[in-house]
């Protein structure tokens, strides 16, 4: 199977930077599509079906925060995978990241290495 990952960041060198880690890491893609900010990962999510989303938490217009708030509230697109990518790392916003649903959190920088083993994870989560 080939996914199709949706990356949100308003850093286009951090969107990059993942999308380079994807394909180090052998991860099957069928589509790589970017979104600068949770409204843009939104709108992304209404006309294309993804398998899998990162996410950064501190964005302009709309925050990770939000937005995943609203793909939690969304039965259409709740269950897709999310992994956070974020510079906060406390274990405290990982525990609450958690219990909104969120799949796996890599903290900035970030080796591809540690891309890769997130993926897995929450492939083989989802395969259960």
């Amino acid at each position: 199977m080939s996914y199709k990952i949706l990356i949100v960041d308003d850093s286009r060198t951090t969107r990059k930077m993942i999308g380079r880690s994807l394909k180090m890491a052998k991860i099957p893609i069928d589509e790589l599509l970017e979104a600068e900010n949770g409204a843009e990962g939104l709108q992304v999510l209404k006309v294309v079906d993804i398998d899998m989303i990162f996410s950064d938490l501190n964005m302009p217009i709309m925050t990770g925060f939000e937005m995943i708030d609203k793909i939690k509230a969304d039965d259409a697109v709740m269950d897709i995978p999310l992994i956070v990518i974020s510079t906060e790392g406390s274990s405290l916003r990982i525990s609450e990241l958690k219990n909104k649903g969120v799949d796996g959190y890599i903290r900035k920088p970030f080796k591809p290495e540690e891309v890769r083993d997130e993926v897995w994870k929450v492939v083989k989560e989802s395969l259960k």
